[in-house]
């Protein structure tokens, strides 16, 4: 049987061809009338049957993904993770912003803190981007009306930290921190006065977010932005790049089967959520750089090593989850920011300070307004 290429060129072979060799033949009206008839019959049968024929339907739709992913591409979009440090040293009275709820180790520089200071670089391609920083009363209007999805492990839940702190003022950010911060467990916040919805879903490992997929898809309920990362427990507690590479392929399928381009999502009812189920907002939260020595305990040490971290990340790659490889996710690159931020943003090698975090929520933002074509004046 033919596959889906080569019956691509015969077909345009025919329409280029048997249309010009007509024409050298001299053929009568009548005749030319004939050809005409019978290329456009054939034509319109070769479509219809092309959906029982299980390696052209393979083709078409794997050029029909292509093309979703590519469509949406920009070249901002591409940019927006070019982001630089600038630590230094300070004598302010207080310590650094490290987040304390992972660490009680005190650092041998408790006396000096450090202000990390980030901006998108100001050079070239990106400057002309003119990404910003967004503003609570720019923040609260992007995401006006919106279901907002963090699922993860303990960097998610940082995420949603650092986005609420952006929204909600420091009183309400007091009260809602310790039900945010419950270990292993879910957490759900509405905020009224925008009507946004956000949810927290505990999902340390890649499985747990494939299933919450799965549970999306059953109750045909999608959030507006999904924001999705795993894989620091599975690194500890399973320590096989391999086996985390098939979860994350399991994961891409599960992710493409909710896209428009899927049969999964055809016109048979409506689906929730105030933006439309053609533009799906999703990002992969990216894992960051180890500081092997600075890791808290010995079994983190002898398995989280660099050497480990970086058979992760290839298998990340290599899953064609992200859209910079060919998949429907927009990275969040964790891993450059804590990298270049350094050993002087993080207590315990492993989370990072609030700095990160929040460039991390203004890059997120900032892709929505590429992606929802919106602008914001200067904050």
């Amino acid at each position: 049987m033919l596959g889906g290429v080569q019956l691509g060129v015969l077909a345009a072979c025919v329409v280029l061809f048997v249309p010009m060799g007509m024409a050298g033949w001299h053929l009568s009206r009548n005749k030319m009338l004939f050809f005409s008839g019978a290329l456009f019959i054939t034509l319109a049968v070769g479509v219809h049957l092309t959906p029982y024929f299980p390696s052209i339907s393979d083709f078409v739709t794997s050029v029909q993904s292509v093309v979703v992913f590519d469509n949406r591409e920009d070249s901002c979009i591409n940019l927006v993770n070019e982001v630089v440090w600038d630590v230094k040293r300070s004598h302010a009275d207080t310590k650094s912003n490290s987040l304390v709820q992972y660490s009680n180790n005190d650092s041998e520089n408790d006396s000096m803190s450090y202000d990390k200071i980030w901006d998108w670089a100001k050079t070239g391609k990106v400057k002309a981007c003119e990404f910003q920083r967004l503003d609570r009363f720019d923040t609260s209007d992007l995401l006006n009306g919106s279901w907002v999805v963090v699922a993860g492990d303990s960097q998610a839940r940082l995420i949603v930290q650092s986005l609420l702190n952006l929204i909600l003022d420091s009183k309400r950010m007091e009260s809602i921190e310790g039900d945010l911060f419950k270990r292993h467990s879910d957490y759900e916040i509405v905020i009224e006065e925008i009507g946004m919805k956000l949810d927290f879903i505990w999902a340390p490992y890649v499985v747990n977010l494939t299933d919450f997929m799965t549970s999306l898809k059953q109750n045909r309920s999608y959030p507006d932005v999904l924001v999705m990362g795993a894989g620091l427990w599975h690194m500890l507690h399973v320590n096989n790049a391999s086996d985390y590479g098939i979860d994350l392929e399991l994961l891409r399928s599960s992710v493409v089967s909710l896209l428009p381009f899927s049969p999964e999502l055809g016109t048979d009812g409506p689906v929730t959520g105030s933006v439309s189920v053609r533009s799906p907002h999703l990002f992969w939260l990216g894992m960051p750089m180890l500081i092997n020595g600075m890791l808290n305990s010995e079994e983190k040490r002898e398995k989280m090593s660099d050497e480990m971290w970086h058979a992760y990340d290839r298998e990340l790659r290599n899953s064609r989850l992200l859209r910079s490889y060919g998949g429907p996710l927009l990275l969040l690159d964790i891993q450059s920011m804590s990298w270049n931020c350094g050993p002087r943003c993080t207590a315990d090698g492993m989370h990072y300070d609030a700095a990160v975090y929040e460039a991390a929520v203004h890059i997120l933002l900032n892709a929505l307004l590429i992606e929802s074509h919106q602008k914001l004046g200067a904050t």
